[in-house]
This record gives C-alpha cells, structure tokens and sequence, in this order.
C-alpha cells in the first residue's frame, strides 16, 4: 500500500488527482492523509469526489473516506472498461480538474472510454477548456485517439457547461518512445478562442478582448488567428485562451511544439486588460525560450517517467513538485531538476 502527505508542497488538490491517475494506471492502491491541508478548508471537496466516483463508474475501484472534508482516503484501483459515462461536477467545479483523474489511465487501457461531463470550463485555478483541447491533447495523441467536444461554456457560480471526451487508447505502457523536449524550432503562428456569454454581446467583449490580443501579439511577426464566440451560458462570464505553434526539427514531426496562455474575466476587468493579460502570458512562455509551458509541465510528469524522458520548461512551478513526489511513489524512478530542465535518472 502506498502511502502519501497531502500536506507534501502546497498541499492542495494536485497530489490526490495525480495519485488517482497513477494508481488505476499501475493497478497499485494507495493511503492519503492531510489531504489539502495547506488549503483554508482542508479535506476532500465535491470536485474530488467526483473525480473518485467517475473511477468508481469506469473501472472496479473502491474507496474509503470517501465524504466531503474527509483529510485521509485508501483508493483501491480497479481496471478501466469500455464505457460512456455522466459525470456533473456540480455548479461551476472544474471540468479540467476531474479529467487529471481520469485521462491517464484512460489512454494506456486499450479501452474506449466516452466521458461526459457538467460543470465549469472556464473558471479561476484550472487551465480553461481551449487549453486543454489544443495544448494538452495535442501531445497526446501519439498515445490515443481523443476527441474533446465543447457542447456549452459554464462559468461561475452556475456553471453547466457541457464537455464530451473519447478516448481510444492505441497503446499500453510498454516499449514507448522517450519524451525528449528541450530545444524548439521557429514560431509558426498564434492561434486562440476569445469568448464571452451572450449577455456581453452588446458591450463586445469577446471582440475586444482578442482585439487587445492581436495588437499585444503584433510584434511577434507571424499569421494570428483567434476566433470570437459568443454563447448562452447560465452565468455571465468571458475569457481568452492563446497557443503558439512551432515549427519540429526531429523524428516525430507529428506530435506539435505548443505553448499556452490564457485569462479569465470578471466584474470590474476591462476586456482590453483579460486579452492583454492572456497576450502576456504567453509571450512570457515563447520569450522564455522552452519548448514546454509551465502549465504543461506538470501534466507531462507521468509520460515522462513511463518514457524515461527528458522536458525543459519555463518554470518549475510547486504543481509540478507536487507531481514529482507522487509519480516517484508509484513508478519507482527518480527525477533530477536542474535550471528548468527535468528528466528521469536510470535506476
């Protein structure tokens, strides 16, 4: 049995999510104690949960503690089926945090797993929707198939937006290629969604959020192309995600270099500030020099011990710490952190 600190760094969410992934992956159980205990209110929150229960409705897992405030659980994994699943975060709780459980193990079953979730897309603390589906992804889809369908954007404090992911795994664990991404090649284009509720129509803030973007992104010398949404949504709401695509030097040209940034608005927040703080963002992440963005990192960890790999990144930020100290307790490596370049040691 595993055993695990969710006090371990910053003590928040990141080590139980990551220890879920990992656990139905390796087929091993785990204890977690402290859990959030760096957080105002320690102990499990409804999202959490609902991570477990999606487990619970896709694999023959079972779980202890399993109650909101609860600073301890035992996960014991159980294999993942082929199967379509509901799942409803409730109000506004993040979509993109409940997938960190679930996308791991999916890819590596030789499953077919359909996942359909309620919640929020777009909220404060988890990477929006259009991040996921166009940074993440992407540099999963040398491992499975995945289709990410927006059906509706849920803000806060409704939320209600409707997301629908299938995953066809194409492979199991063994005899993949090393992750090795430390160097890039010549920025190609920006790309971005910048969107907003219906209600903001008139005032045109998706509109002038991606306007504030391009004009901050001008410099940059290549084609830019965010595209304007506007949609009926339970709660007012506006945001804008950017990725950056480079051009690959190497064996899988496949697989894209691409860097993220984002921000969220809300009351009080000029929509020219929401873009140009996005447009900020990932100017940071392209000037940084580093073919991995700091929001990436982290969720790379995982593939990286399983590839033995390499990844620079441009930060080293306590989310991927975090998930360091709990990949090392499930797959037996070792990782070595020097500047912003992380790889695994030969053990």
């Amino acid at each position: 049995m595993i055993k695990l600190d969710g006090s371990f760094g910053e003590g928040g969410g990141a080590i139980l999510r990551q220890a879920l992934a990992l656990s139905t992956l390796t087929n091993k159980p785990f204890e977690i104690n402290n859990i959030r205990k760096g957080r105002p209110k320690p102990g499990l929150k409804a999202q959490h949960m609902h991570s477990i229960i999606a487990l619970e409705k896709i694999s023959d897992c079972s779980v202890t503690n399993c109650e909101v405030g609860s600073e301890k659980l035992t996960f014991i994994p159980g294999e993942i089926k082929n199967k379509s699943i509901n799942v409803d975060v409730g109000t506004a709780g993040s979509i993109t945090l409940l997938l960190q459980s679930l996308v791991l193990p999916c890819i590596f079953s030789e499953k077919i797993v359909t996942i359909n979730i309620t919640g929020g897309t777009d909220v404060k603390w988890s990477q929006p929707i259009d991040y996921f589906a166009n940074v993440l992804v992407p540099r999963l889809k040398k491992y499975a198939d995945i289709e990410v369908r927006t059906m509706l954007r849920g803000y806060y404090p409704k939320g209600g937006g409707k997301v629908s992911i299938k995953i066809k795994s194409k492979t199991g664990i063994e005899d993949l290629k090393s992750i090795n991404l430390v160097e890039r090649e010549e920025l190609l284009r920006v790309r971005g969604v910048s969107h907003a509720s219906s209600d903001l129509t008139n005032a045109e803030v998706a509109d002038r959020q991606a306007a504030s973007a391009e004009v901050l992104l001008s410099d940059l010398r290549v084609p830019i192309s965010i595209v304007r949404q506007y949609s009926n949504t339970f709660s007012t709401g506006s945001g804008i995600t950017l990725w950056a695509l480079f051009s690959q030097d190497g064996e899988d040209i496949s697989v894209p270099i691409v860097l993220g940034g984002d921000s969220l608005g809300e009351r009080g927040k000029r929509a020219e500030d929401v873009g140009k703080e996005a447009a900020l963002n990932l100017k940071k992440e392209i000037n940084s020099g580093a073919p991995i963005d700091k929001y990436l990192a982290d969720q790379l960890i995982p593939l990286l011990a399983i590839t033995k790999g390499a990844i620079k990144t441009s930060e080293i930020t306590k989310h991927t710490k975090s998930n360091i100290y709990v990949t090392e307790k499930f797959l037996d490596v070792k990782f070595e952190i020097k500047e912003n370049l992380i790889k695994v040691l030969q053990i």
